[in-house]
């Protein structure tokens, strides 16, 4: 497949890491980068020397010979560059969340369905991770029984804060720590884990609970540096997430509770802790062992080869390569060429003005295309977050309103 010409609007650290992640993919050409902070934008070019780099994102959306985008802006910013994008007739890849409230996030969605044959596809990584799918389907199989809680973490010692020598670019480039634009831990990290729970569970939560505080970090900020939220499920599911900059230990990751067995989710790898009275799968007997403390995990492995599955262990990937961010720019690069050429197919045998044959045409390609976040479970995920985000900030519970989920 022909590579796609890309382009990267917005160089912070996220930038940055999308830059190198897409030198790592035979299906990406790097053509562009925008970023109107010069030492950002420099050290993007690194990463993709043969690269224009541009000061202004609107001179990258000019560029004829891009045609998609990938958008790393700080979240509030996102709405204005899809909107130009969409104009500028790219491809879409935008962060998730894909923007700070929810008219905003239903703006986006309903100009990118709009838009018809021009793929959107939000930054929800693990909907295109092999190794999610592979769990997902374990999961919903019942194989851990019936699953009746989950809960998960992310514990970093950070800051969270950038310094840089010029006041105003200080106040810009740490727009997580104003509440005014930012969501918060719950909003802007947590927001990926609540997605994976919805998915997993296949259910639409009901409720928010939330609670946040500033433990370490008193710097004039007024984002808590420690939160944590209960989402309610139908059938009295609970989803329990907590974020922390001020400790690090035990990191990132997710417990899914069932009946019969919990999995326990670390990064791309996973493990099943049986109970004593599961009924026996069978295969769990062959399978590679892990040992946690005074329990032992069967590790499951998407893919897995009869000696990875009888005790060798995995080597450990490359950075940027096989991540959840490599496997959802791979599915977004291919997606993109698949509807391009369809859509230059169409053109050539009938009116491309018929938006509705087109996108019946366009729909008809979904079997060639490779699992991805869509739009509306992107606008979803954008809902969850912000409304987990405001239960922390009035440290109340929240019915989530199903007017709220729809466009």
């Amino acid at each position: 497949m022909v590579p796609v010409n890309i382009g990267v609007i917005g160089c912070g650290a996220w930038g940055r890491d999308t830059v190198k992640t897409l030198a790592q993919l035979p299906s990406a050409r790097v053509l562009g980068v925008a970023e109107h902070y010069e030492p950002f934008l420099n050290r993007a070019k690194e990463a993709a020397p043969n690269a224009e780099g541009y000061s202004d994102y609107k001179q990258l959306l000019a560029n004829k010979e891009i045609k998609a985008v990938v958008i790393c802006t700080p979240t509030h910013q996102h709405k204005q560059v899809v909107m130009e994008a969409l104009a500028a007739g790219k491809h879409i890849y935008c962060e998730a969340p894909l923007a700070n409230s929810i008219d905003e996030a239903r703006e986006i969605v309903k100009a990118a369905k709009a838009h018809v044959g021009q793929v959107f596809q939000p930054g929800l990584q693990h909907r295109s991770d092999p190794q999610r799918h592979f769990l997902l389907g374990f999961i919903r199989s019942g194989a851990a029984g019936r699953i009746f809680k989950a809960r998960s973490q992310w514990h970093k010692k950070e800051s969270w804060r950038r310094t840089s020598p010029n006041a105003e670019r200080e106040q810009e480039v740490n727009w997580r720590l104003r509440g005014n634009v930012s969501l918060g831990l719950v909003g802007e990290i947590g927001l990926q884990h609540l997605d994976n729970a919805s998915w997993f569970l296949k259910a639409e939560p009901v409720a928010v609970s939330g609670y946040g505080s500033i433990q370490l970090w008193s710097d004039g900020r007024d984002v808590a540096d420690t939160a944590q939220v209960t989402v309610e499920y139908p059938e009295n599911v609970l989803v329990n997430f907590e974020a922390t900059l001020a400790n690090s230990f035990d990191g990132d990751h997710e417990v899914y509770y069932g009946s019969d067995s919990g999995v326990m989710v670390r990064k791309n790898k996973a493990w099943m802790f049986r109970e004593a009275d599961a009924p026996l799968l069978g295969w769990e007997v062959y399978a590679r062992k892990d040992a946690f403390y005074n329990e032992l995990g069967i590790a499951l492995v998407a893919n897995a080869t009869k000696l990875v599955a009888q005790g060798e262990k995995p080597a450990e990937e490359a950075p940027y390569a096989n991540t959840p961010l490599f496997y959802g720019l791979e599915a977004f690069l291919h997606n993109t060429r698949t509807v391009a050429d369809g859509v230059a197919d169409f053109a050539e045998n009938f009116d491309i003005k018929d938006t509705k044959a087109l996108a019946e045409y366009v729909d008809s390609l979904h079997g060639a295309l490779m699992p991805a976040a869509t739009a509306i479970e992107g606008f979803r995920a954008t809902v969850l977050a912000i409304k987990a985000n405001e239960a922390v900030v009035k440290q109340q519970r929240i019915p989530l309103s199903k007017e709220w989920f729809a466009l």
